[in-house]
C-alpha cells in the first residue's frame, strides 16, 4: 500500500511488517524500517524538535538532509501515521 507523507513517502508491507522507505523532501531512497526504527526515529525527533539548529538525516550513509523545524514537525506528522500502520 503505497503511501505519501508531507516529508516521507513509501510503502507499507503488511506481509513483513516494515515500510519501504522511497523518498525524503524529494530524494530517492530505499530503506527498509521495522516497527522498532520508527518508534525510535519518532521519539528522538520528538524529543529534540524544539531545538533551534534543526536536525540533519543522513540518507545512503552519505547524503547529509537539512531539517528545518518546520519540517521535523511534518516529519513527526509522517511519523505517526506511518506508527499506526503497525499492528
Amino acid at each position: 500500500m503505497g503511501w505519501k507523507g508531507s516529508i516521507i513517502s513509501g510503502e507499507y508491507d503488511s506481509q513483513a511488517e516494515e515500510f519501504i522507505l522511497q523518498q525524503v523532501k524529494h530524494i530517492s531512497t530505499l530503506s527498509t524500517l521495522n516497527s522498532n526504527q520508527v518508534n525510535q526515529l519518532y521519539h528522538y525527533l520528538y524529543n529534540h524538535k524544539d531545538e533551534a539548529d534543526g536536525q540533519v538525516l543522513t540518507m545512503n550513509d552519505q547524503l547529509l538532509v537539512p531539517l528545518s523545524q518546520t519540517e521535523i514537525n511534518q516529519l513527526i506528522e509522517d511519523l505517526e501515521q506511518i506508527r499506526l500502520m503497525y499492528k
